[in-house]
């Protein structure tokens, strides 16, 4: 007889197959109040990324308006078989990169300094990482502010990783890079934001002192 976690999640992975299943027949069909409930879903989600790689205000805004319209474009190529998150969120970087194009700049994987050591590793992601520390303590605007100063393609996969919490497969999917090419920058990225994790600790959360 199978376990009851394993029924659940079972059940759980038919739920959300069953919603994919929707989005894709509303998209396909342009249903205006399906589009609404999205973007009153994932708004906040998709302009956090957008903010976190572009690292401009003004220019996620534009990106924002303009992923849902491509969305409504689009919607058909849906075909509900990934979450729609990551459909979502691979539009909106590639967008991104257009639009970084156009302006005659280096796509996001160019902009990382130096090359990437691919040598396969493995990341314990079972233990709280120093990103979720920090985010623990009332530093939301810190931590906003210290992403920004990472690279673009580690700040990216910290924020798809922690704050949208896919998988390092879904990662893949949306960066269009290998496996290991993910779990380096995630492991990059987190070494670089310990020292100004470990730095915040130090200095009293406002209303503690």
């Amino acid at each position: 007889m199978p376990s009851f976690s394993l029924v659940r999640t079972e059940a759980a992975i038919a739920e959300q197959a069953q919603e994919n299943a929707a989005i894709a027949r509303g998209l396909k069909r342009q249903d205006p109040d399906l589009l609404d409930t999205l973007i009153e879903q994932y708004q906040h989600r998709l302009m956090r990324y957008l903010t976190f790689l572009t690292g401009r205000r003004e220019m996620a805004e534009d990106l924002f308006q303009e992923t849902w319209m491509r969305v409504l474009v689009r919607g058909s190529q849906y075909n509900g078989k990934a979450r729609f998150e990551t459909w979502l969120f691979t539009i909106a970087r590639n967008l991104v990169i257009d639009n970084a194009r156009r302006k005659t700049m280096a796509s996001l994987d160019e902009m990382s300094e130096g090359g990437e050591d691919e040598r396969p590793f493995e990341i314990a992601l079972d233990a709280p990482s120093p990103f979720e520390q920090f985010q623990e303590r009332e530093h939301a605007a810190e931590v906003a502010t210290v992403l920004l100063t990472l690279e673009p393609s580690y700040r990216e996969v910290l924020t798809l990783r922690f704050h949208e919490d896919m998988s390092l497969e879904e990662i893949a999917t949306v960066t269009r890079a290998p496996l290991s090419t993910v779990k380096s920058r995630l492991y990059r990225g987190l070494a670089a934001l310990r020292p100004q994790v470990e730095s915040l600790r130090r200095v009293p959360v406002e209303g503690t002192r």
